[in-house]
C-alpha cells in the first residue's frame, strides 16, 4: 500500500465508530503524515537550520519532529506498516543530525523551551540504539549529555522548597516537573544514577505530595487549576512511571485521568473558566497515553486523538502524538464524560461542570490572590461558561489581567475598583446548581437550572452596606467577526474590526448570532471588540479571533436605613438557545 493510499484508509478510519482497537491504531497514519511533512521540508531546504525552519508557522520546536519517524522504525504494532523501514530511521537520523550540529554550534540550548526538544531527542536516541552507528551514538550523547546536565544544579536546589509552585520555586510546576523527567530518563539512558535518583525524587513528590485531590497540579496555588499546563506535569510523571514501575505515582495518574476527562469541552479543548494562565488552548497531543491506564482514560483519549488531522498537523502535536503511540496501554475502552448524554462532576474546590445534551455549563468560585506583577497569571475574575456542540463557546468565563471590564463583576467601594470575589461557595443538586459570590457591596447568587432546550442563568444580587458609584454585571460572548448579529430592536450588522457599542435601547432584549440566541435584561449594553490580556506578550490581543464582545448591565443598589443587608435586591436573567 502506497502512502496516499494509506492516508485515504486513515481518512476512513476517522469516521469509524468508538472501539477497543482506536487507538494506538489511529496514531500510526498521523505519524506518516507528519513525517512525510518533516521529509519534504528538509528536502526542500537540505541547507535549513532550526532558526530558518522554526520561523515558520507551525514549526516551533522543530526537534520534536524527530521522534515520529524513531517510533514508526521501532515501534512493532499490526497498525504500523512502517516497522522496520529504513526510510523512517534515516529520516529520524537527518533530524538528529541537525540538532547535534546546532547544539555544537551553541545556538540549540538557548532556545525557549530547549528541555522539551530534549526529551524528544533523548527518546529517539534510546529507541534508535546501536542503529546508530558508534561515531554518530557518541556525538549525539555528548550533546544529549551537556543539555541535561545543564538541568541539575537548578533541580537539585528546588527540590526541599515549601511547595513546588511558582512563588517558591520561580517557574511553572510543569517546566520542573519536566526537567526531573529528563533528568530520571537521561540518567537511565546514559547510566547516570545521580541523575536518576534527583529526577526521581521530584517527581515523587509530584505525585504524593503536589498534586491536590481534585487531580491537578496547581501552577500559581494550590487553590485552582491550569488545565493546558497540567498535561505537561502529568506527562513527566507518566514517562516516570513508564520506565519505574513505581505503584505510588498510579494513583496519581488515575486522579489527573478524571480530572482532564470532567473538565473538556466537547471540542476537546481545556475549559477555560478554570485556567489562571490561557483563555484559549487548542486539543492536547499531550500525555494521552498517561490516560491509557485506565478504561474510561483510555476513551478520553480517543476522544481527543479524533481532532488532530494531517494537514494541519503541527510539529508540537507530532511529537507528542508519537509519544503517546510509544507507551500506549491497550485494553478495555470507556466512553469519554463528552460522549455520555450527560454528566455532571463537582471538585473539592468550588468548581463544577455539567453536561446535560449538547450543553456543558462550567461554574467557578475560585477566590486567589492577584498577581499584578506577573503577566503570565490571568486574574481569577470570569466564574460562568457555557458550551454548545454546535455553536461551541458561547459565553466564556475566562481570566484576564489588567481589565476588570472584563470580569463578571466589579464594584467601586470607596471608590476603588475590585474584580474579584472575597468568598464564594458552590451547591448544586439534581434541579439546579447555585454559585455564590461575596463582595464587599453584594453578595449574588448565580442559580443555573440543569439544561434541556435552554441554559437559564439567573443572578440575584443583595445589596450589602452603601454601594460604591458603579457596579456591573458583565458576560464575555464569543462573538465571530465576519458574522451576522441581531438584535431583539431590529438591528443588524456584520461584525469586523469596527468599535461597535449598542445601547439597551438598540439590543431590544435579544441577540442572535453564531445559530445561537440570548435573551437578556433590560439595561444591558454591548460592546464590540474587546482585546483580551496575552500573557506571552504583556499586552491586549492583536487577532480579532480572540476578541470578545462585553455585555453589560449595571447594577443599581439602593442603601436603605437601618437596612444593612437587603435581600434579593436585584435578579437578572439570561436564557440560552442554540439551533
Amino acid at each position: 500500500m502506497n502512502f496516499g493510499s494509506r492516508w485515504m484508509a486513515w481518512l476512513f478510519a476517522m469516521a469509524a465508530p468508538l472501539g477497543a482497537a482506536e487507538l494506538p491504531d489511529r496514531y500510526f497514519p498521523l505519524l506518516e503524515a507528519g513525517s512525510a511533512k518533516v521529509e519534504a521540508l528538509l528536502n526542500a531546504s537540505p541547507e535549513a537550520n532550526l532558526k530558518s525552519i522554526e520561523s515558520r508557522p507551525g514549526w516551533r520546536h522543530f526537534p520534536y519532529a524527530i521522534l515520529a519517524p524513531a517510533v514508526l522504525y521501532t515501534k512493532r504494532h499490526a497498525a504500523n506498516p512502517r516497522f522496520g523501514d529504513a526510510r523512517m530511521r534515516d529520516l529520524a537520523i537527518r533530524v538528529g543530525d541537525l540538532l547535534a550540529g546546532e547544539s555544537e554550534k551553541g545556538v540549540y540550548e538557548p532556545r525557549g523551551d530547549s528541555d522539551w526538544d530534549d526529551y524528544m531527542w533523548l527518546e529517539a536516541y534510546r529507541l534508535l540504539g546501536n542503529s546508530l552507528g558508534a561515531t554518530r551514538q557518541a556525538r549525539w550523547r555528548r550533546e544529549l549529555e551537556k543539555n541535561i546536565a545543564a538541568l541539575v544544579e537548578d533541580a537539585q536546589a528546588r527540590t526541599d522548597f515549601p511547595w513546588y509552585n511558582t512563588p517558591y520555586i520561580g517557574t511553572s510546576p510543569n517546566h520542573y516537573a519536566l526537567w526531573a523527567a529528563n533528568l530520571y530518563l537521561g540518567g537511565r539512558v546514559f547510566q547516570k544514577p545521580e541523575w536518576e535518583r534527583l529526577g526521581a525524587r521530584i517527581l515523587r513528590r509530584f505525585a504524593i505530595e503536589e498534586q491536590t485531590p481534585d487531580g491537578y497540579w496547581g501552577e500559581h496555588s494550590r487553590n485552582g487549576p491550569t488545565p493546558g499546563y497540567n498535561y505537561l506535569t502529568l506527562s513527566a510523571l507518566a514517562v516516570y512511571y513508564e520506565h519505574s514501575a513505581d505503584r505510588d505515582v498510579l494513583p496519581a495518574l488515575r486522579q489527573a485521568t478524571g480530572f482532564h476527562a470532567n473538565y473538556t469541552f466537547l471540542d476537546g479543548t481545556p475549559v477555560d473558566a478554570i485556567d489562571d494562565r490561557n483563555r484559549h488552548r487548542g486539543v492536547s497531543a499531550w500525555s494521552q497515553f498517561a490516560f491509557s491506564h485506565f478504561a474510561d482514560g483510555r476513551g478520553y483519549a480517543a476522544f481527543l486523538a479524533r481532532f488532530f488531522q494531517p494537514d494541519s498537523l503541527t510539529v508540537e502535536a507530532l511529537g507528542r502524538l508519537a509519544q503517546d503511540a510509544l507507551y500506549f496501554h491497550e485494553g478495555p475502552v470507556e466512553p469519554a464524560p463528552q460522549e455520555r448524554t450527560a454528566y455532571v462532576h463537582r471538585m473539592r474546590i468550588p468548581v463544577s461542570i455539567r453536561k446535560t445534551g449538547p450543553w456543558q455549563v462550567a461554574l467557578s468560585g475560585i477566590v486567589d490572590t492577584q498577581t499584578p506583577n506577573n503577566r503570565f497569571y490571568l486574574d481569577r475574575q470570569g466564574h460562568v461558561s457555557v458550551f454548545h456542540q454546535a455553536a461551541g463557546l458561547i459565553v466564556t468565563g475566562a481570566g484576564s489581567k489588567r481589565q476588570p471590564e472584563l470580569a463578571t463583576f466589579s464594584e467601586t467601594p470607596g471608590n476603588a475598583l475590585v474584580h474579584m470575589p472575597l468568598s464564594s461557595r458552590l451547591q448544586m443538586s439534581e434541579s439546579i446548581d447555585r454559585l455564590s459570590l461575596g463582595y464587599n457591596t453584594f453578595f449574588t447568587d448565580l442559580y443555573v437550572s440543569s439544561p434541556a432546550e435552554a441554559v437559564a442563568l439567573r443572578f440575584v444580587v443583595s445589596g450589602r452596606g452603601r454601594p460604591g458609584p458603579d457596579t456591573r454585571l458583565n458576560l464575555q460572548l464569543c462573538l465571530k467577526a465576519g458574522e451576522t448579529l441581531e438584535t431583539g430592536a431590529g438591528r443588524r450588522l456584520t461584525l469586523g474590526p469596527d468599535r461597535v457599542e449598542l445601547p439597551a435601547s438598540e439590543l431590544g432584549g435579544r441577540i442572535v448570532h453564531h445559530g445561537w440566541s440570548l435573551e437578556i435584561p433590560e439595561g444591558a449594553s454591548l460592546i464590540w471588540p474587546v482585546y483580551p490580556h496575552n500573557p506571552y506578550s504583556d499586552m491586549p490581543e492583536t487577532s480579532i479571533a480572540y476578541a470578545v464582545g462585553r455585555l453589560t448591565v449595571p447594577l443599581k443598589l439602593t442603601p436603605r436605613p437601618g437596612k444593612y443587608v437587603r435581600p434579593n435586591e436585584i435578579e437578572l436573567a439570561f436564557r440560552l438557545t442554540a439551533e
